[in-house]
């Protein structure tokens, strides 16, 4: 898609109107974000997301358009299962209420400008080589393959090697102090647990990024719309995370249906890889309209799986407190 240079300015500037609207408005008086609030959030940034499909199907092309939602949807899908991630270290981190909001935004733009350097990264790599799809789909099935066989384990945080590297270099306060990121103690400039929570999100966030950025090339090399659709998951990830809160929890299959998602997507870029060599016919193609329709059903199937086995579980959880009570 030939995206002319003041729809990127136009497109960066509206994200960029967006992430201040949430500012003022959310994060100017710091307080503990409740469930109807997130609601409205979730629903006004899917609104602007799906808005902008329209609008590359109004202004572009329907095949565009079919590939950002699908990619959207793909990324967003793959933040879900990240969000629990995010609940451990602020936890880890012992994160005041009041102040997760601004942790996740500050955390989620570092994120968003990382994801773009590896966005335009991974569109020169393509368009030079075509054997990377080889590499891109290779990884995703590994990916894939792995989640799979790690799905019984427990999520448990590590510290990376940045946050170990600011814990070394720089001396880090014991104790918050307010939404301040660093403070003056005895004449010499300290970091607070707010910076250093800031940065795991942001870090974590972006080893996100290692297999849903090869996920989207497979459904789109267009870097404008690897990134929008990048853009618009990231930016309603923070609202998604008070609003679904202990549901990720019940969402116990969603790394399984996560892992055939990106199995299929890798198994299309190998495909498509060996199309580019004209080693396989066209008809073995995966088409756009084929591959959401695969994701939209594995999403659903998954989730209707993982809330139906938790409320099973749930009643029988129930019923066998009563039978210890009765006994």
């Amino acid at each position: 898609m030939d995206v002319p240079w003041w729809v990127w300015v136009a497109t960066l500037g509206g994200l960029a109107l967006l992430l201040l609207l949430d500012l003022v408005i959310v994060d100017r008086k710091p307080h503990e974000v409740t469930t109807g609030e997130a609601a409205k959030w979730v629903t006004f940034y899917i609104g602007c997301a799906i808005l902008f499909g329209v609008g590359v199907w109004l202004l572009g092309d329907s095949h565009f358009a079919i590939e950002y939602f699908t990619g959207y949807i793909t990324e967003y899908s793959l933040s879900v299962d990240n969000l629990f991630i995010f609940m451990v270290i602020m936890s880890s981190f012992a994160v005041p209420s009041i102040h997760q909001h601004r942790v996740l935004l500050i955390g989620i733009l570092l994120a968003l400008v990382m994801r773009g350097i590896f966005i335009a990264i991974g569109a020169a790599l393509i368009a030079q080589f075509v054997w990377v799809f080889f590499i891109f789909g290779g990884f995703l099935i590994w990916t894939a393959i792995s989640m799979v066989r790690k799905k019984d384990e427990d999520e448990e945080y590590r510290e990376n090697a940045v946050v170990r590297w600011v814990r070394k270099v720089f001396p880090v306060t014991e104790d918050y102090h307010g939404a301040r990121s660093t403070v003056k103690i005895d004449g010499r400039r300290h970091l607070t647990p707010m910076f250093v929570v800031i940065i795991a999100i942001g870090s974590a966030d972006l080893l996100f990024a290692v297999d849903s950025i090869p996920a989207i090339f497979g459904i789109t090399q267009d870097p404008f719309l690897v990134f929008t659709a990048n853009a618009f998951a990231l930016m309603g990830l923070r609202q998604l995370y008070f609003l679904l809160g202990g549901l990720v929890d019940k969402l116990i299959y969603l790394s399984v249906g996560l892992a055939v998602i990106l199995g299929f997507i890798g198994i299309k870029l190998v495909l498509h890889a060996f199309h580019e060599y004209h080693v396989t016919p066209e008809w073995l193609e995966i088409s756009n309209w084929m591959s959401l329709s695969v994701i939209v059903l594995v999403l659903g199937i998954t989730t209707w799986a993982s809330l139906t086995k938790s409320k099973k579980d749930a009643l029988a959880h129930e019923q066998a407190q009563r039978a210890g009570n009765n006994a």
